[in-house]
């Protein structure tokens, strides 16, 4: 992972910030976290709007946003326009897409990440490494 695009994780607590940060570093984070290239924030930060302040002082330190939503929880993460908040590349990622019991439910994760401004859209399985390669990819090209 060298030249790499450091990432700004947000989500809510459970979406799978970690278990991604994990699968990309081989850490474990609580807490926010910096790394060589991901930034690891606290879901309630997400979660408590008084927190919004604290993800935007600590995007400045990131090359890119990546907001997390799981195919498997089907409530609002993010409201729309969310994206605004950051001066920043904003992407999508739909983690747990191994846990959706319906194809539905990807696509409505993806219709969520839009709506909050995500640019493009990334689907993982940190669990069954499926779209790490496509993320790792992306974040490595200049």
């Amino acid at each position: 992972m060298q030249n790499m695009k450091k990432i700004m994780f947000v989500g809510p607590v459970g979406v799978g910030k970690t278990t991604l940060t994990q699968r990309l570093k081989g850490f474990k984070t609580q807490a926010i976290e910096f790394y060589d290239a991901i930034i690891d924030t606290p879901g309630e930060f997400l979660q408590h709007r008084k927190y919004y302040n604290a993800l935007n002082v600590t995007a400045t330190e990131a090359d890119v946003i990546g907001l997390l939503v799981a195919a498997s929880n089907q409530m609002q993460t993010f409201p729309q326009g969310f994206s605004s908040l950051f001066n920043k590349e904003v992407i999508g990622i739909v983690t747990k897409i191994d846990m959706a019991e319906q194809p539905e439910q990807i696509e409505k994760a993806r219709r969520q990440l839009k709506a909050a401004g995500a640019k493009e859209i990334f689907e993982i399985s940190a669990t069954e490494n499926e779209g790490i390669d496509r993320l790792q990819a992306y974040l490595e090209a200049d």
